[in-house]
């Protein structure tokens, strides 16, 4: 009901929405000789905030096509290697004529980037692609809205998952390096540990994780409390709907991406209002630098997708509420998934100091679940003065985090020593 009282909501709003578009445009137009006064700024302002507010964000585009190697600019590409309904594997592709202008005259280490399927598109991960790219050939998983997944195609659940990791590391070939932001973690580590016990010669090399649930239990956050202090069922009765139509996705039963949007900008909403007020005062003046910036985060930020309802269930369950993993306990197609039987994946943790969302501890409890992973294929690292999101993008990320990962990847690659 929820998601169908929202969809009316969206529509009943689009003749002032277009309204306020018109607005804005008359208001801004050079054609108009009071565009400039006080009261055509005001105007234009609280039309444009009104649009935008109300408007739909769709999926964004990766916007990716070049990127800098020594100085030299060098085309990028996007190419799809691998899909399924839901996920495309997105290789992007660098010129090699121009990666040999640059004096790259060798392959870098291939890198899976796990994106999180937890209520965004993994391009809220560009930031971390931009950086990669220079010094990795870069894939990364492009999850596809359970909203606009046929019913048809049946189901996608935690255990999917896994063998979507798995397949995806296959169709990358021998020994590529994962790196697992945020949720990602505990089914990539399960993926690897699988791949692990069967000698796969497909399993990674390396296994980074950044900002990952490993083991909930450990300093526990706001999100990891509400999962402790609600039964499994109050999940299912208030967190799960069904996908009305026209979406090609009609009556799949998800955990929608607003409702996890809602939830996230609650725990910092003074933070957003104070954040709308600034674009109004930025559009009033006429800083419109400032104002692209602030479109350009909530473009980002504001784009969410659906879950389906079996693989947000399963992940409470078994992430957030019995620990099966960190326990020894999770059961994987009638197999018990068992650490311990990785021996030669090395081992990269990354947190950041300020996590709020996934505590310090939380994924460097990776270390003590591996044990079998010897010392010298292992890293820890905890960035000082970085939040959530700053284990993963930003001026930190850039600068301490990134080249450290990939020195660490270099460092266990012995077909790409360190240079």
């Amino acid at each position: 009901m929820l998601y169908t009282l929202q969809e009316a909501t969206y529509y009943a709003s689009t003749p002032m929405r277009l309204a306020a578009r018109a607005a804005r445009d008359f208001w801004s137009s050079p054609l108009n000789p009071a565009r400039d006064t006080a009261v055509g700024r005001n105007l234009y302002a609280a039309a444009d905030l009104y649009a935008n507010v109300t408007r739909r964000y769709g999926k964004p585009a990766w916007g990716i096509d070049s990127t800098e190697v020594n100085g030299v600019q060098v085309k990028v590409r996007e190419t799809v290697v691998w899909e399924s309904p839901w996920c495309r594997l997105i290789q992007f592709d660098r010129d090699m004529g121009d990666m040999r202008r640059a004096g790259k005259l060798q392959l870098d280490p291939a890198v899976l980037l796990v994106a999180p399927l937890s209520g965004h598109y993994a391009t809220l991960l560009r930031g971390t692609v931009e950086r990669l790219i220079p010094d990795h050939a870069v894939f990364v998983t492009d999850w596809v809205n359970a909203r606009d997944v046929p019913m048809m195609e049946g189901r996608f659940d935690f255990h999917d998952y896994i063998d979507h990791i798995r397949s995806m590391l296959g169709v990358m070939g021998a020994r590529a390096h994962v790196i697992a932001v945020c949720q990602p973690g505990p089914p990539v580590l399960a993926a690897a540990a699988l791949m692990a016990a069967d000698k796969d010669p497909n399993r990674p090399r390396s296994m980074t994780f950044m900002g990952s649930p490993i083991d909930a239990r450990l300093s526990p956050t706001v999100t990891n409390q509400l999962a402790e202090q609600r039964p499994f069922a109050w999940f299912q009765s208030n967190m799960i709907y069904t996908v009305p139509p026209p979406h090609p996705g009609a009556l799949r039963r998800v955990y929608p991406g607003f409702v996890q949007l809602a939830s996230f900008m609650s725990m910092n909403m003074e933070k957003h209002q104070d954040a709308h007020k600034r674009y109004f005062d930025h559009l009033v003046v006429g800083d419109d630098d400032s104002a692209d910036k602030h479109r350009v985060f909530y473009d980002e930020y504001l784009s969410v997708l659906d879950l389906t309802e079996e693989f947000y269930l399963q992940t409470v369950d078994i992430v957030f509420q019995k620990y099966l993993l960190p326990k020894g306990e999770l059961v994987h197609r009638g197999r018990k998934v068992d650490l311990k039987a990785v021996t030669d994946i090395a081992l990269m943790t990354v947190e950041g100091e300020l996590d709020d969302i996934s505590g310090v501890g939380q994924t460097q409890a990776a270390h003590g679940l591996t044990p079998n992973i010897p010392d010298e294929l292992k890293e820890l690292y905890v960035q000082k003065g970085v939040g959530h999101y700053g284990v993963f993008n930003g001026r930190r990320f850039n600068e301490e985090i990134a080249p450290r990962v990939a020195r660490f990847i270099r460092r266990v690659d012995p077909d790409f020593p360190e240079t």
